[in-house]
């Protein structure tokens, strides 16, 4: 779990401690290339982007071609060389039996970061599982093993050798192909395709409660700029826009206030401008006077495949293009000068009342603006 600064600030100033505030555009691009890298090794429908930081490779085809252990080196080394990053590798019969090898690769330094339980005997498997709390298996929260641990079951070995049948009736069938899982049965697949989203949430606590409504139109147009940048990455289109705008719950001095607003669109978009007009037109009604605003954000909601959408007859297709070309010309703007060198209204100015404290951020060396540069 994560401190605040302001509680261990005297720790750090007598160790010395170097701070930097979270920098996400970074941990983007740095994710971007690190699955990049992966994908050189596998074919296309062999990758599954599991997180920022993890994925799931498709390895049966390359078992009898290649040197398992050789081959997961490569990509580790690859990965540190070209990126800088330091990776473990997990190999398993199932994704399950992965996620708990590549724990294992990063608990014992004798691995070296590449644990391969397909190669291991059965009697060597048995006991690193025994060795291992049943809460570091995949799928297993916090609630489920304390009440494994209550039945006894309180290592990987452990529900390992349990009845899946039995578990399923106790838990849900989800818990019951961890089981199987755990035993070598695949039954959870690659998703080389993620699923369509449903939702793009994008919401942020203020460092400084909100009084203003111009500086609350500020920080929506900002949380709705966000979300936009998701929608186009995902290419979907919005249907309908909830904006929304509550107090602190956590203040005993003044009444809780949450106020929601959605608005639906005829025709789903994706236009930034469309969507930022929604998004601060809605706090005219949100806003209440007297109320210390602390967090607001939006929803993008009956998102539509953009690939897949069809417009009716009457669409004024090159009213479209425009658009179309309007929007990748924000996106190439962003990318190449950073994300917020362009945006509507105030919501891109920094050291505002909403913006996050990054006083310790580090450069973006990704951008035009953080690129080292000589004789400056």
């Amino acid at each position: 779990m994560g401190e605040p600064l302001f509680k261990i600030i005297d720790l750090v100033k007598r160790n010395n401690v170097a701070v930097l505030s979270s920098n996400y555009p970074v941990y983007a691009e740095m994710s971007k290339r690190f699955h990049a890298i992966l994908k050189q090794f596998v074919a296309p429908h062999e990758h599954e982007t599991y997180s920022i930081d993890e994925a799931f490779l498709e390895l049966t085809a390359y078992e009898y071609k290649y040197d398992l252990n050789a081959y997961a080196k490569l990509m580790k080394d690859r990965v540190f060389m070209w990126i800088g990053l330091p990776v473990c590798v997990g190999i398993g019969r199932s994704k399950t039996e992965a996620k708990i090898a590549n724990h294992l690769a990063k608990t014992y330094p004798n691995f070296n970061g590449v644990c391969n339980l397909v190669s291991f005997q059965e009697n060597i498997r048995n006991l690193l599982y025994k060795q291992t709390k049943v809460s570091e298996v995949w799928g297993v929260g916090r609630q489920h093993s304390r009440k494994l641990e209550a039945m006894g079951i309180n290592t990987v070995f452990d529900l390992m050798m349990a009845n899946p049948y039995h578990i399923e009736s106790l838990f849900s069938v989800v818990m019951k192909r961890t089981v199987l899982e755990l035993n070598g049965i695949a039954c959870i697949e690659i998703e080389d395709t993620p699923p369509t989203r449903k939702q793009i949430i994008s919401s942020r606590a203020f460092k400084q409660k909100i009084i203003d409504k111009d500086d609350l139109k500020e920080a929506i147009a900002r949380r709705t700029q966000e979300a936009f940048t998701r929608a186009r990455k995902d290419q979907v289109l919005c249907g309908c826009i909830v904006a929304f705008a509550h107090s602190s719950p956590f203040d005993v001095n003044k009444p809780f206030y949450k106020g929601e607003l959605s608005q639906s669109f005829s025709v789903p978009t994706d236009d930034v401008r469309r969507l930022v007009k929604a998004s601060t037109s809605m706090i005219d009604y949100i806003y209440r006077y007297g109320v210390d605003f602390k967090k607001c954000g939006v929803v993008l909601t009956a998102l539509e495949s953009k690939n897949s959408y069809t417009y009716d007859l009457l669409t004024d297709y090159s009213d479209l293009e425009k658009t179309e070309n309007l929007m990748c010309a924000i996106e190439c703007i962003q990318e190449k000068y950073g994300k917020y060198k362009l945006g509507f209204g105030g919501s891109m100015y920094q050291n505002r009342v909403w913006s996050m404290s990054q006083n310790l951020k580090s450069n973006n060396y990704f951008t035009l603006e953080g690129m080292l540069k000589i004789n400056n």
